[in-house]
């Protein structure tokens, strides 16, 4: 079995208690008192438990968030600002505990881990500043008389936030912290792979001292804790990161109280490298935006396309990279890729992978879960298909884990033509030296984002989100809060 690094003294002491919810300030156990565990995907092995709450907590939870809301509406913006920072410092005081939190429960590189933090106070501070600087305006208005018309933008109220287990840190905090920042209370529903540092995050917020009922944790089972909030009479807001097949079903649930839905769905992102790229940059960035976080990230570029006359030589120098990985514990420093967060989802990529060779694509790196010590962790190898056209299941179907298919292409309405043959539009990118080409790709990609030149360059400032099956809604900058506020329009008669 796979040796586990020695652990923070402050990480083993967390990870030694039983976990609790977060309910109206308190820490509590399920009303059933019911644990589920939590794992190492490296070894296997159960590190923690969490309580495995259902449908009284989750009521329980907006009932408190409901209460605090009022008091929390009221907080000046400032007092609001200063309250984020508090967290955002905190977050980077304890920054090791929870990056090694984040490895030991997600699998992801230690390295990674860390960069997930950084993001996580950036991101805190980030809004922490949009707090005194959200205005409405001023309308002239043509109907006759003096009339004075202004508008004010107000929180919606109770917001549930659910999130998935790829960044485990981060995505709650998209949640949090836009929703709080403009005045709502939130509960949220972390995915129950990643529970523990929803709840070490949940504990920091607490040390913060925001008041008891605006931030909430609910743990538990999708089918249990997000199902009863997504139906939740009194839920004002679903904001949520996950599966397209999950966000249908929230759509459903909404329609009850027509509580307002965000979503950031699933990817099958196309990566596209002329032959006029620099091609040393483009292996780099197609190696980067596949693997990456495992492949565990809805913007993977999952679908390369490549110019036919330099297909064969790229593909294999792709292939050659993904080969040369080294596998291992996260905590691991010499570790590049970690396991994926579940037995499940391990199993999956590996069921899609025997798909792709049934549809006659060939592997030509990886396609297996290693074997020796890394056999009980929930590892795949690095797979590089070739042989694909973008009707096959493995081109068309969100995988989500490491494995590529590269795909040949003759020109640029071929590529976009291929690029656009998804039912998924969240991101793309595009690699060439030709400005006009990359700008006509641009204009033509259906997707959210599309990078040039560059994959995965995200930034708090800057909108995301995506077209056709990949969501609702704009996380991230101004546009994000949009998605926690509501627009009043008052007019004055003062003639």
């Amino acid at each position: 079995m796979l040796q586990v690094p020695k652990l923070l003294p402050s990480t083993a002491a967390f990870l030694a208690k039983p976990g609790q919810m977060l309910i109206g300030g308190q820490w509590r156990n399920a009303a059933s008192h019911e644990t589920l565990p939590s794992f190492d995907p490296a070894t296997g092995q159960p590190i923690g438990s969490f309580p495995a709450g259902a449908a009284e907590d989750a009521n329980e939870a907006v009932a408190a968030a409901r209460r605090a809301f009022p008091a929390w509406k009221r907080f000046s913006p400032h007092e609001r600002g200063r309250m984020l920072n508090r967290i955002a410092a905190l977050i980077e005081k304890y920054e090791d505990e929870l990056a090694e939190l984040i490895t030991l429960e997600n699998g992801k590189p230690l390295w990674e881990a860390r960069k997930e933090v950084a993001t996580a106070v950036s991101w805190t501070e980030y809004y922490a500043g949009w707090t005194t600087k959200l205005t409405g305006e001023t309308i002239p208005m043509s109907i006759p008389g003096q009339f004075l018309n202004y508008t004010t933008r107000e929180p919606l109220g109770v917001v549930a936030g659910i999130t998935p287990p790829n960044y485990p840190l981060t995505m709650v905090l998209y949640k949090a912290i836009p929703a709080i920042a403009t005045g709502n209370t939130i509960v949220i529903k972390p995915s129950e792979d990643t529970s523990l540092v929803a709840l070490r995050l949940g504990e920091i917020i607490c040390e913060a001292e925001i008041p008891d009922g605006v931030f909430n944790i609910v743990t538990g089972l999708g089918e249990t804790v997000g199902a009863t909030l997504a139906n939740h009479h009194d839920v004002d807001k679903i904001t949520f990161t996950g599966s397209t097949e999950v966000g249908r079903l929230l759509v459903h649930a909404s329609a009850g109280n027509l509580k307002k839905v965000s979503l950031e769905l699933g990817g099958k992102s196309p990566n596209i490298v002329f032959a006029d790229a620099d091609l040393e940059a483009a292996l780099k960035g197609v190696f980067f935006g596949i693997f990456f976080c495992q492949g565990e990230i809805c913007s993977a570029g999952s679908r390369l396309f490549v110019e036919r006359s330099i297909y064969e030589e790229f593909v294999a120098r792709v292939s050659d990279m993904a080969r040369s990985v080294k596998l291992g514990h996260g905590l691991d420093e010499q570790t590049k890729m970690g396991p994926l967060v579940s037995r499940g989802q391990q199993q999956r990529v590996l069921n899609y992978i025997r798909i792709g060779t049934q549809e006659n694509a060939k592997p030509v790196a990886g396609g297996i879960a290693p074997d020796g010590e890394l056999a009980d962790g929930f590892f795949v190898q690095p797979t590089v298909f070739s042989g694909v056209n973008n009707s096959m299941r493995i081109a068309q179907e969100e995988i989500f884990g490491p494995v590529v298919c590269a795909i040949p292409f003759d020109d640029l309405p071929d590529a976009i033509a291929k690029g656009n043959d998804s039912p998924f539009g969240l991101a793309a990118g595009v690699w060439t030296r030709d400005v006009r080409k990359a700008h006509q790709m641009a204009a033509a990609l259906d997707a959210g984002t599309v990078w040039v030149n560059c994959f995965n360059a995200f930034d708090n400032a800057s909108p995301w989100g995506g077209f056709k099956l990949s969501g609702w809604g704009r996380e991230k900058g101004p546009y994000g809060l949009d998605l926690f506020t509501q627009v009043k329009s008052v007019i004055v008669n003062y003639s």
